[in-house]
């Protein structure tokens, strides 16, 4: 009989290490799947959402992409005032860190990338206790103006943000033409020379 048992158990663990295959490929069809869906989700852990839009920004990626360093984004985005740990003097260079007041929360900001010369800008803030975002912007020429992808993806810390970023998540697919209109009403006063 106990030939047998052995037998069963190992036909059993004979099939399930040939399922293990489909069974990898069907998870990771399903994380692919939920990595590139826009908009919020929700499951076992906290509320995140991703969020992509693009605009034309209408000068030369040499003259934009500038822009999107923490520093000169003083320049054409009202309210924007970030307050440099480092570096010292103020520069927007890779490695930047800063921090961002938010009514009565304060964001602690690190630029993760400023390639600028490659058109790749990222960075991470975290309001502790309460969220975790990652801003992606990628530049491209297009001629004479510059077309810019911009991605936020963002992660609620505790069950009572959850709802505070997926609202945030529904305001950044909104925000397109705000930064195209903010950068292009900038560019146009200071033309690239």
């Amino acid at each position: 009989m106990k030939g047998h048992w052995l037998f069963v158990l190992g036909a059993v663990c004979g099939a399930g290490a040939a399922m293990l295959p489909r069974v990898a490929a069907h998870l990771h069809a399903i994380t692919e799947h939920a990595l590139h869906t826009n908009g919020p989700r929700s499951g076992a852990g906290r509320m995140h959402t991703e969020t992509r839009f693009t605009f034309t920004a209408h000068a030369p990626w040499e003259q934009v992409a500038p822009l999107f360093g923490a520093d000169k984004e003083r320049d054409w985005s009202p309210g924007w005032d970030p307050q440099f740990v480092y570096p010292s003097p103020v520069a927007d260079v890779g490695g930047m860190v800063f921090t961002v007041s938010h009514n009565h929360f304060k964001s602690v900001w690190v630029n993760t990338e400023f390639d600028a010369k490659n058109g790749r800008v990222q960075y991470v803030y975290v309001i502790p206790d309460a969220l975790v975002t990652v801003i992606t912007l990628r530049l491209k020429a297009e001629g004479t103006e510059t077309r810019v992808e911009v991605e936020y993806d963002r992660t609620a810390l505790s069950a009572n943000d959850d709802t505070h970023v997926q609202h945030l998540g529904k305001h950044d697919q909104e925000a397109g033409p705000d930064w195209e209109s903010q950068i292009n009403g900038y560019l146009k006063t200071h033309p690239f020379s």
